[in-house]
């Protein structure tokens, strides 16, 4: 399987400012998903997100979400070869899941592992 990204956030100081700038230049749509969390619509996908610095980030940030098959089998390859877990396997409702781990370089780096789809109805 190709591990392409599959989703990407923007994590702001102020998402309302980030919101009008982003529209502004570029023309992205927004879409309010409760008080926490924005999807962006840039028109083709990958999709993308917006939040707040969480307290204690100190940096905005582009974070980047590759798909890959087994999300605790990729943790572990990440963590065996160097990463550190920052957030670790987490529910995302109808989607799947996802966590995020820092590379030997710092850098952060998101996975999301897509829920099974059901089986079809005969």
């Amino acid at each position: 399987m190709a591990n392409p990204i599959v989703h990407w956030e923007l994590m702001v100081a102020d998402p309302a400012k980030a919101q009008a700038f982003y529209r502004r230049v570029f023309d992205w749509t927004f879409a309010d998903q409760g008080p926490e969390y924005t999807l962006i619509d840039t028109g083709t996908p990958p999709g993308g997100g917006l939040l707040a610095r969480p307290p204690g980030v100190t940096m905005s940030s582009l974070n980047c979400y590759f798909a890959v098959e087994d999300l605790d089998r990729t943790l572990t390859a990440a963590v065996d070869a160097g990463a550190t877990v920052i957030v670790p396997r987490m529910a995302v409702p109808a989607v799947g899941w996802f966590a995020m781990f820092l590379d030997p370089e710092g850098i952060p780096i998101g996975v999301m592992q897509a829920q099974a789809e059901p089986p079809a109805d005969r």
